[in-house]
């Protein structure tokens, strides 16, 4: 079953996270999410969904949301092939998801742990935390970096925090 929306927020209350939502028309892509008026929009993250150039292996990257990753010196400095951007199918198959609403919470929606995540480490440094969808591009949730990681393990999920090459 695919995690919609209403489910993520019925887990963060469950798990007792620290978490503020904030409503907002549908955007899909961080241009349009910037018209937006977000209470906190320094901490808002943006999320590379890529494969493998076999495609074999999927990756999710989380950066702030002004950031550009150079995905040929990550792949480079994570002994990783590589890397270009998985397809739309790839993204509703493995993670439950439309593009434009690309999110680690995704993540709870693949069982099988062939979809490995990079978090970077900015987002973990003070405030540390970030504004991710809740598998939907209508609303974001604020979450603690670390609560977030610690709810990604707890599913299976092979999370890593590195410094992310721009």
């Amino acid at each position: 079953m695919m995690l919609d929306k209403q489910a993520i927020y019925q887990l963060l209350q469950q798990k007792g996270y620290w978490h503020e939502i904030t409503e907002h028309a549908a955007v899909f892509d961080m241009a349009s999410l910037a018209d937006l008026n977000l209470p906190y929009p320094d901490q808002d993250a943006k999320n590379l969904f890529v494969r493998d150039d076999k495609h074999r292996h999927y990756y999710l990257l989380t950066v702030k949301g002004e950031k550009r990753v150079d995905l040929k010196a990550f792949a480079r400095a994570q002994g990783l092939r590589r890397l270009s951007f998985a397809s739309a199918a790839d993204l509703q198959r493995l993670l439950g998801v439309q593009p434009g609403a690309v999110t680690p919470l995704g993540l709870l929606n693949e069982p099988g742990g062939t979809v490995d995540y990079y978090l970077d480490v900015e987002l973990t440094e003070p405030p540390a935390f970030l504004g991710v969808h809740p598998n939907d591009n209508t609303a974001t949730v604020w979450l603690k970096s670390q609560d977030l990681l610690a709810w990604l393990t707890d599913h299976g999920v092979k999370c890593q925090v590195v410094t992310m090459p721009s």
